[in-house]
């Protein structure tokens, strides 16, 4: 995640950490879990599936179709922003690693401001790997991400941080194969206090993070 730039965005938790919803090691793991079961689960990963379905189906307007929808469900500036940056930098990162042949970066450069998703599952594809998996590596990479965000912020110590790492990667099996079996009527970027936390950090007075 680091080459991308995850590592500049806390997609909230910085607002909860400021108001003071999140301020230890059990807050923080409850902020993180709760975003990963209500938000991840219902929204992001249900919506990489069927993106990786659409490049698997080489199918442009379904690949599109999903992109949009992902994107108009990003319902914060900064989060909509994020989104299309990580794409942004995740397909620079794969032109000059040159681990994908030219037709696949040539597909990638159609799409216009693709989010950061739309991207992955492109590369997921074109790597075999399979969707679970794809799916729980993409998981595993925001729960590292949002807990490296509230070891810096809380502050919270190296143990506090393995603690979360190991009580919530060990989640995400279940949580992946849940997501899953979500239809399209069942997915929903549905989550107030990460929508208002996002709404806030707009306007925090001093911050680490861009969200």
């Amino acid at each position: 995640m680091l080459p991308v730039g995850a590592y500049s965005y806390s997609q909230g938790l910085e607002w909860a950490i400021e108001c003071g919803d999140v301020h230890d090691l059990a807050s923080a793991q409850t902020w993180i879990g709760d975003v990963l079961h209500i938000y991840q689960a219902g929204f992001e990963l249900p919506v990489l599936q069927r993106l990786h379905q659409a490049w698997q189906a080489d199918d442009m307007t379904l690949l599109q179709h999903w992109d949009a929808y992902f994107q108009a469900g990003r319902d914060t500036a900064e989060a909509h922003a994020e989104s299309r940056q990580m794409g942004y930098s995740l397909v620079r990162l794969l032109q000059g690693l040159q681990t994908l042949p030219e037709p696949v970066l040539a597909r990638f450069e159609q799409l216009a401001e693709p989010a950061f998703p739309t991207i992955y599952a492109g590369v997921a594809y074109h790597w075999h790997i399979p969707l679970a998996q794809a799916m729980q590596a993409y998981a595993w990479s925001w729960v590292e991400n949002q807990v490296s965000a509230a070891m810096k912020t809380v502050p919270l110590g190296q143990v506090a941080g393995q603690k979360m790492l190991f009580a919530l990667g060990a989640e995400l099996p279940a949580l992946v194969a849940t997501a899953m079996q979500r239809d399209d009527d069942g997915i929903s970027n549905f989550c107030p206090a990460l929508s208002i936390a996002g709404c806030r950090h707009e306007t925090q007075y001093t911050r680490l993070f861009r969200s």
